[in-house]
């Protein structure tokens, strides 16, 4: 009894998420068994595939998307970051602020931190991207992601 009261104090203090919140929703292409893909866009790019790591804290681009993205005048550089790869290496890379960045075609976010990868890396949406669109939901069956607090095209285009 004690854990059951104890448990329902806990979920009244939670913060409440309402159904309003998950209301984008972009779905996934499977590739393989453990690797999904979404249709996304960087503003001063276009169009681009971009692999879903909930384990990258980082947006990540590469070195030719970033000389484009400086032609435009869509990114800004921030700092040079020091991250440990999925094999245990260690890499320090530069991190950029990109302007724009479109999940999916109805999900857009703004000043999104990305690291910048050698040579023609995959462009990957990590956590610097996802946190802004949070809570988020990604589902494996059906391949989908459900976003919340995204911008719409007109919003970001008057900001």
């Amino acid at each position: 009894m004690f854990w059951k009261a104890l448990a329902l104090l806990a979920a009244g203090m939670a913060p409440a998420v309402g159904a309003e919140e998950f209301d984008t929703h972009v779905d996934m292409l499977s590739r393989d068994a453990a690797t999904f893909y979404v249709q996304g866009a960087i503003g001063g790019l276009g169009a681009v595939d971009l692999m879903v790591d909930t384990g990258s804290g980082y947006m990540t681009i590469n070195e030719e998307m970033l000389s484009e993205l400086k032609r435009q005048g869509g990114v800004r550089y921030l700092s040079q970051v020091r991250g440990r790869l999925a094999n245990g290496d260690e890499l320090s890379v530069p991190l950029y602020s990109i302007s724009r960045v479109n999940i999916g075609g109805n999900c857009w976010l703004r000043d999104v931190e990305a690291a910048v990868f050698p040579g023609g890396t995959r462009a990957i949406l990590g956590l610097s991207a996802l946190k802004q669109a949070s809570p988020f939901i990604f589902s494996m069956d059906p391949p989908r992601l459900v976003l919340s607090h995204c911008a719409g095209r007109a919003e970001i285009a008057e900001s």
